[in-house]
């Protein structure tokens, strides 16, 4: 169950409103990046957690931190869009408010849907989709998608802290990049206690790699044209992370076949043409 406090997580404080910052900090909320792609993220995985009750906890509580990081997002949005610049309203005192929110640069749904408070979507007004949850009981996997999480969500505030000048929002984003800050090296953390690289690699590791065709897991494949020198790096030379191989380039040629597929099935409805014929045949078209 969840329990809520009347104050926020941290002071949001905003000094100059501005419409066209309440619609960037949208994608801080629903976007790819944002606080409620790590908070279900982060609940979901709990929701789901097998084994030690460690991990089931400390997701839990992560997550529910990410709740109280969407709700001082969305009373930022609310309380830039409660003031406005000088020349907006000028258009104000002249213009309804639809026409003035658009000429401030605002999200239109903003005040079409939400009467001038934050949404549930991204800088583009596009909803929050659930496929960027990412819980898959695996807590290795898990958490190396939680990094990356991390990373893109840290990389946003950053750039949003960039784009403001004002004192109050640039305190709140300190708090926001610290945090992640945190949360990287928290799942970080997990995966060395896991037994780093050598010891969750190549997830899943319950699986008996000897099943794979081990001649190729290791190899980089270069694409490039003949000629086209492959890049290199760590990755083409040397032990391989988990320890088990050795890296080593290899160019990239065919070791299938062409595939040949059967005819269509009359239900499906292809062009006669088409009917009774394999893909090896010759094809006669008409003239």
């Amino acid at each position: 169950m969840f329990y809520h406090d009347k104050q926020l997580q941290y002071t949001v404080r905003v000094d100059t409103p501005s419409p066209v910052f309440a619609k960037m900090l949208q994608q801080a909320i629903g976007g790819v990046e944002g606080e409620i792609r790590v908070a279900l993220q982060y609940l979901f995985q709990s929701f789901g957690a097998r084994g030690p009750a460690k991990y089931r906890d400390m997701l839990m509580e992560t997550g529910t931190e990410e709740l109280g990081h969407i709700q001082m997002l969305a009373t930022a949005v609310a309380m830039n869009l409660e003031g406005s610049p000088a020349f907006l309203k000028e258009e104000m005192a002249k213009a309804d408010p639809l026409l003035a929110a658009t000429l401030g640069g605002m999200e239109p749904r903003q005040f079409l849907s939400a009467g001038m408070s934050a949404l549930a979507a991204d800088a583009n007004g596009v909803p929050f989709n659930g496929s960027h949850v990412y819980a898959s009981g695996n807590i290795a996997a898990d958490m190396y998608s939680n990094v990356a999480a991390e990373a893109t969500g840290r990389v946003l505030a950053c750039r949003l802290f960039e784009m403001t000048d004002d004192p109050g929002m640039k305190d709140m984003l300190r708090f926001l990049i610290a945090r992640d800050t945190m949360h990287q090296q928290q799942w970080l953390a997990v995966i060395e206690e896991l037994g780093g690289h050598t010891g969750t690699l190549p997830i899943p590791n319950s699986f008996d790699q000897s099943q794979e065709l081990t001649e190729v897991s290791y190899d980089f494949f270069a694409t490039g044209i003949d000629g086209v020198q492959p890049p290199q790096g760590r990755w083409t030379s040397g032990t391989s992370l988990d320890g088990k191989g050795e890296f080593r380039t290899r160019i990239n040629v065919p070791m299938g076949e062409e595939p040949k597929l059967a005819p269509p099935i009359s239900i499906g409805y292809a062009e006669t043409q088409q009917m009774g014929e394999s893909d090896t045949e010759t094809v006669i078209r008409p003239q």
